[in-house]
């Protein structure tokens, strides 16, 4: 039998409006004719030098008499839109539900590398912070002074605080726990009416003693703020468990986003450094997209390597992802478009270890690429999706 022509396909489902975009891309040979039939769990591609059928995960069936808006998009291929059907719990695992974290022993480790920051800690309370405005609400509110002037939300040995995009814990001081390592001070320039001079300057960052990643920063003496990109935590009779990199960011911020806009009907947010500086303007447009995108190499393929753990060999499930624009923020781009949203209210920001923000920018632009041409932009912002 002769090679099977390679056939790119890329299908969004969406849930809530119960319909599905389908992108069935040319041929590699574009001479090629090929006709293409649609069922409720299969897609098929035939062109004479052969067939390729695509399999959908079981939770996803399409509706072939639906199909409509069909056109074709020279260096795209055929687009079309039709039915779709995603019987399955789409609800994500929350990161901020207290229950998962206030029971047993918990472990901290490192996830770039697998080191035990912090061993068997009993967390008797898990409790979320307040939104960064919540002393000026108090102000507002209070009939008297703020009682809570001047003093800052600090953990205790068993407690856990959770914000935005960062855990708040207590540090105890046992000399058989592992500890981070704290970067050494710094000297800076201090300026005065009459002379300058160089002074010690603390260096708040923590760092993984094994791989050297910034872990978070310490708030005191005491408590140190662990981002959640940098930190697993699991039961202590858990091993610790082996995620890639690129996924865990996806995941972690993908959830961060879901969690913020519903809680605080915020779409729009600027990811900022630890330096304070603006990385990438993200804009949610929606949570409820499962992606499935295929490149055809094979008489039948049922995997999706770009979105499924290729280690599960029979794993055949869509992935959950959420839909962004964004605009990058580095090399001074976009000054304006960050100003503005800087002076919004509406914008709520989520700050990071720098090198994250430069990985998150990373797997938007690559998630970018793999999408057809005419689904990378969206008025002047870019389109991605973070795979939860």
């Amino acid at each position: 039998m002769a090679a099977v022509a390679e056939t790119r396909v890329f299908l969004e489902v969406r849930r809530r409006l119960q319909s599905a975009l389908l992108v069935v891309g040319e041929p590699k040979d574009a001479g090629l004719l090929m006709d293409i039939s649609i069922t409720p769990s299969s897609l098929q591609m035939k062109t004479p030098e052969g067939c390729t059928e695509i399999g959908l995960p079981a939770e996803v069936r399409l509706v072939p008499s639906s199909c409509r808006g069909l056109q074709y998009v020279p260096g795209d291929g055929l687009h079309l839109r039709l039915q779709a059907q995603a019987e399955f719990n789409t609800k994500p695992i929350s990161m901020f539900n207290p229950s998962s974290r206030a029971q047993g022993c918990c472990t901290f480790y490192c996830q770039s590398c697998g080191e035990v920051i912090i061993r068997d800690r009993k967390l008797l309370r898990v409790l979320p912070l307040p939104s960064e405005n919540w002393g000026a609400l108090v102000g507002e509110w209070c009939c008297h002074p703020d009682p809570f002037a001047n003093k800052p939300l600090h953990p205790q040995v068993n407690d856990c605080f959770i914000g935005d995009s960062f855990f708040l814990v207590n540090l105890r001081s046992d000399l058989w726990q592992p500890r981070p390592e704290v970067a050494p001070a710094k000297m800076s320039c201090v300026s005065s009416d009459t002379h300058f001079k160089l002074k010690p300057k603390a260096n708040t960052k923590v760092i993984c003693k094994r791989c050297k990643v910034m872990l978070g920063e310490t708030m005191s003496s005491e408590t140190i703020k662990f981002y959640m990109t940098e930190i697993m935590i699991q039961p202590s009779e858990r091993n610790f468990p082996v995620i890639p990199r690129s996924q865990f960011v996806q995941s972690v911020i993908a959830q961060c986003l879901v969690e913020l806009s519903s809680a605080r009907s915020t779409f729009r947010f600027s990811i900022q450094g630890h330096d304070g500086k603006a990385y990438v303007l993200l804009w949610l447009l929606n949570s409820d997209s499962l992606v499935i995108e295929s490149l055809g190499s094979s008489k039948s393929i049922t995997k999706f390597p770009l979105l499924e753990d290729t280690s599960k060999a029979d794993s055949s499930s869509a992935w959950n992802a959420v839909k962004v624009l964004y605009q990058p923020c580095i090399t001074s781009r976009n000054e304006k478009l960050v100003s503005s949203w800087d002076n919004d209210i509406s914008v709520h920001s989520l700050t990071l270890p720098s090198a994250t923000c430069l990985e998150l920018l990373l797997i938007l632009s690559r998630n970018n690429a793999t999408l057809p041409l005419t689904l990378r932009c969206m008025n002047s912002f870019q389109v991605a999706f973070l795979k939860m």
